[in-house]
């Protein structure tokens, strides 16, 4: 929140300028123009217009109508594909330049290693896209950590304050819910996880929203991954 959103929100011109012209970026484009048509009876949509091809002054009053209409969508917090399409393809291209960097806590890589070692599997599951998720992993402060994770799911398997999305995830990797431990710092989601008989832990960290008092008397806290003392997988 406090690095990725803020980069989208500064580099957009910057990033459509130099972008302009490829067809990934045409693509983008596209689908954030078509939302816009479907957001059209919303207060404060941002249409964008069609380039006629007609100079210079005209691409930029279309490239400022496709940073305004980006703008407005996340100022809604919105979700749009076309908004998350942009957005993933302006980090791939942060991180790889390293503008951006994934800040992993000191004690997420020994903790996964050692439960690695035992047997065990880890997999990622987020409301960012897979790519995403690949990307902050891929380019993090401890380098490319991708090896530690043996899979990686996010909304399309469903949202995750919804019970059934966690019985997917344990069907997809072939393991029963009662064999899976869940982290997350938020308590709507460890309560959908909990609904599907999994295993859940409420993970402490800097800038987290804080807990009531009732959830903090009610489910298993922690902030370290130390913290954790599993069983090997049998």
């Amino acid at each position: 929140q406090e690095t990725l959103f803020p980069y989208i929100r500064d580099n957009v011109k910057e990033y459509l300028r130099a972008h302009w012209e490829e067809e990934e970026c045409q693509r983008d484009v596209g689908l954030l123009r078509k939302q816009a048509q479907e957001d059209s009876s919303l207060d404060g949509v941002v249409p964008i217009p069609l380039e006629s091809g007609s100079g210079d002054e005209e691409l930029e009053r279309v490239i400022q109508a496709v940073v305004d209409n980006v703008h407005w969508q996340m100022a809604l917090d919105r979700k749009t594909t076309a908004l998350k399409q942009l957005q993933g393809h302006m980090w791939r291209a942060a991180y790889a330049t390293g503008h951006v960097k994934g800040e992993v806590f000191e004690d997420v890589v020994p903790a996964i290693r050692k439960w690695r070692e035992a047997g065990m599997k880890v997999y990622i599951y987020s409301s960012g896209s897979v790519e995403a998720q690949k990307l902050l992993f891929g380019y993090s402060t401890e380098g490319d950590i991708l090896e530690l994770f043996d899979g990686h799911f996010d909304t399309k398997i469903g949202p995750k304050v919804e019970s059934e999305s966690y019985r997917r995830i344990a069907a997809s990797i072939g393991c029963a819910t009662n064999n899976i431990l869940f982290l997350t710092d938020v308590p709507r989601e460890a309560n959908a996880a909990e609904e599907a008989d999994t295993h859940v832990a409420v993970v402490i960290r800097p800038g987290n929203a804080g807990l009531t008092d009732d959830e903090k008397s009610y489910y298993n806290l922690i902030s370290s991954f130390t913290e954790l003392f599993l069983p090997s997988s049998t």
